[in-house]
Formats: C-alpha cells, sequence, structure tokens
C-alpha cells in the first residue's frame, strides 16, 4: 500500500506539473466561431447633418405682351418656367401685357416695393423705366433685356447674339426663294431690329448676290393684325419669303396661306402654327441665362457686365420647320457649328452700306459697340431708316 501510494502520488505529483507548465506556455486556444464572438462595442448612433435650404429668391418678369403671343413673350416665359423648374427654392411671377412708359415704371417700382430680389424686364421701351426704379431700391437687381445700359452695383442689360441666327435666316430664306425677293416684317427703327435686318440681308447675299430684303416697318412689337397685313403688303409686291421680326407667327400664316414660304421667330414652337410654308426660326433660350442671374443673386456675387453671349454659349439657336429642304439643314447646320467653333463670323467684312460704299473692309469685324448702335443699313436692304447714320457714302 505504501509503494501504490507512492507511485500514485508522484503520478499526480507530474500531472500536476503538466497542468501549470500548459498554463505558462503561452499556448492559444482555437478560434471561436465567428457567431460566438462578443461584438465590438459600437459608437452612438448620431444623425446626419441635415443640408441647409439655400436662401429663397424671389424673382420677377415684366412682359410686354401676352405669355400665349407664340413667340417673344412666350419664349421669355418659358424661361421662367425653366426657373421654376431648375432653380431650388425660387419664387417667380410675371405681369403681361404692360405698355413700354409710364406704366412699365409703375409696374417695375410696385414689384420692387413688394420685396422682389431680382426683376426682369423684358422688352427694349423698358430700358429708362428699369433704370429709374433700379436708382431708387439699391438692394434689387434689375435685369433689362435687349438695351445697352446699366450701373455699377444693381441694374445690368442681358441679350443674345440673335444676329447670328439671322444670318443664317437669310440663308435660308434665299436657298427656299425663287425670286431672290425676301421681305422683312420689321416693328421698330432701333439697332437691335436694324442689325437682324442687315444680317438677313447678307445671309441671302452670301447664297444669292442679286437678293434683296424689302422692309416694311410697323411700329409694335405685337400687333397681329398688322403684323398680318405687312406680310400681305410684302407678298404683294412680289417677295415669296416673308422673315419676321415682331412677335407672333402672323406673318408666315400669310405666307403659308398665300402658297409660300417664312422665317418665324422668337419661340422654338413657332412653326407648329404657322403652316407648311414655315422654312424655320432663329429663337431663344432664355432659362438658363435667367438661372445663373438668379443663382448669382442668391450667393451674392451679381455683378453688372452687360451680357451678351451666342449661339456657342445656347442663347440662341436655330430650329428648322415644314419647309426646310435638306440642302437647307446642311448648310444651316454647317454655318450654325462653325460659328459655334469660332470659326465663322457673320460680322465680318467685307461689308457693303446700302449706297454701295465700302464700310468694312475684309479681314475686319464689326465690333460689339457698332453692331449695339447700328443706325444704318447694309447693301441689298431695301428700306429707309429715320435719322439714319450711314458709315460711307
Amino acid at each position: 500500500m505504501k509503494t501504490f501510494s507512492k507511485i500514485a502520488f508522484v503520478a499526480l505529483l507530474i500531472m500536476a506539473l503538466a497542468v501549470i507548465v500548459a498554463a505558462c506556455s503561452g499556448a492559444q486556444p482555437a478560434e471561436k466561431p465567428a457567431d460566438t464572438e462578443a461584438p465590438a462595442q459600437q459608437p452612438a448612433a448620431t444623425e446626419a447633418p441635415k443640408a441647409e435650404e439655400p436662401k429663397l429668391i424671389k424673382a420677377a418678369w415684366v412682359y410686354v405682351g401676352p405669355i400665349g403671343d407664340g413667340g417673344w413673350t412666350y419664349a421669355h416665359d418659358q424661361g421662367r418656367l425653366y426657373v421654376e423648374k431648375n432653380v431650388p427654392n425660387v419664387e417667380t411671377t410675371y405681369i403681361e401685357s404692360v405698355p413700354e412708359g409710364a406704366d412699365a415704371e409703375r409696374v417695375i417700382r410696385d414689384l420692387a416695393q413688394k420685396g422682389y430680389d431680382v426683376i426682369f424686364t423684358t422688352s427694349f421701351g423698358y430700358m429708362d423705366a428699369t433704370e429709374t426704379v433700379a436708382a431708387e431700391f439699391p438692394d434689387t437687381v434689375f435685369i433689362h433685356i435687349s438695351g445697352y445700359k446699366k450701373n455699377d452695383t444693381n441694374f445690368d442689360n442681358l441679350f443674345g447674339r440673335m444676329y447670328q441666327m439671322k444670318y443664317l435666316a437669310g440663308v435660308a430664306a434665299a436657298m427656299r426663294s425663287e425670286n431672290g425677293k425676301i421681305g422683312y416684317v420689321a416693328p421698330f427703327p432701333i439697332p437691335e431690329v436694324i442689325r437682324h435686318i442687315n444680317m438677313t440681308a447678307k445671309g441671302a447675299r452670301s447664297v444669292n448676290p442679286d437678293a434683296e430684303v424689302q422692309v416694311v416697318w410697323i411700329n409694335t412689337w405685337f400687333d397681329p393684325p398688322t403684323e398680318r397685313e405687312a406680310a400681305e403688303t410684302l407678298l404683294n409686291a412680289g417677295n415669296d419669303v416673308i422673315v419676321t421680326g415682331a412677335d407672333t407667327p402672323g406673318p408666315v400664316q400669310a405666307a403659308s396661306e398665300a402658297g409660300k414660304w417664312g422665317m418665324a421667330y422668337d419661340s422654338a414652337n413657332a412653326c407648329d402654327n404657322a403652316g407648311d410654308g414655315c422654312i424655320g426660326v432663329p429663337h431663344w433660350n432664355w432659362g438658363p441665362a435667367y438661372a445663373e442671374i438668379i443663382e448669382e443673386v442668391r450667393n451674392g456675387a451679381f455683378k453688372p457686365k452687360g451680357r451678351w453671349p451666342g449661339v456657342d454659349e445656347g442663347i440662341v439657336d436655330f430650329k428648322f420647320g415644314p419647309a426646310a429642304t435638306d440642302e437647307i439643314k446642311a448648310k444651316v447646320t454647317e454655318l450654325k457649328q462653325a460659328m459655334i467653333d469660332g470659326k465663322f463670323n457673320p460680322a465680318s467684312g467685307p461689308i457693303y452700306a446700302q449706297s454701295g460704299c465700302l464700310a468694312l473692309e475684309e479681314g475686319q469685324a464689326l465690333t460689339d459697340e457698332q453692331l449695339l448702335s447700328m443706325k444704318w443699313f447694309f447693301q441689298g436692304v431695301n428700306g429707309e431708316i429715320p435719322d439714319a447714320e450711314p458709315p460711307c457714302q
């Protein structure tokens, strides 16, 4: 028994020593299954900070005609609707059919008093009224369309180089015409309208050197009966293409009804109800320019600079109508792309004045100042300008 006890004692001692050695050896236990591990402690959940809503901007438009005119005012209102759709936190309003003069000044002032942050006045005859009210409300931004006046703080002008598209209109008109006689329904004898007539004639003469553009002044922007009457007068005089610079597609409708052709203006949709004789339409895309100005106002970055972008910035464009042939589409598309690429400038020489004298030599180009103050007709225009200022004799 003593012997067995001694042996048992030794055995137990050896086993105890083995347990101690194993505990001290640093051996690692088998890896636990992933689903038995204690989860790592997670930080307390916090809500992501909400993006701050941009400052509300209130924008107003003053229109010379009704928004349903299918032309000038319709195009501006499409720009306003573009703003509503694409600019965050903006409130818009408009007042249509506001006569130029004292009524315009009253309407513009009333909008400023109501706290609108930016006011767009969309007719040439609103320029002086806008300038007057802008001086009274230095914290409001005023943008006048088509004029040339501005100040250093809160009053700017915006237009586009529509003369580029009017050149294309002249090209298309001459390509469609059978006799080279093109009539032009012209609103007022102001530089804007004069340069558009001139570029129509220059474009036409690039196709047919004998083409002529006959002008009838109507002294109104929006008067559907007068616009149609002028078109009918031009058609009766033998013009087989009618180009309009007024606000409705009426003159083009008259040309279509007479079995002739017409060139609409202002709105990309102007050919839709102008008949099968509509060749195309030089039109405006006001929305992006309006949106840019509104964001400048919101961010405190607005500064008057005189804004006159061209086809390369998309504010002006040309859309074909049902009377545009494949040849017209190819030629106009080629020329438009050349303008976008900076390879062709329709305001480049040589340019001859109505009298036939050389007004601009080849290799030169009319300056913006010359274009914006133009009071003379190019060769190929049949018409008169009150108080014309010809550049040469």
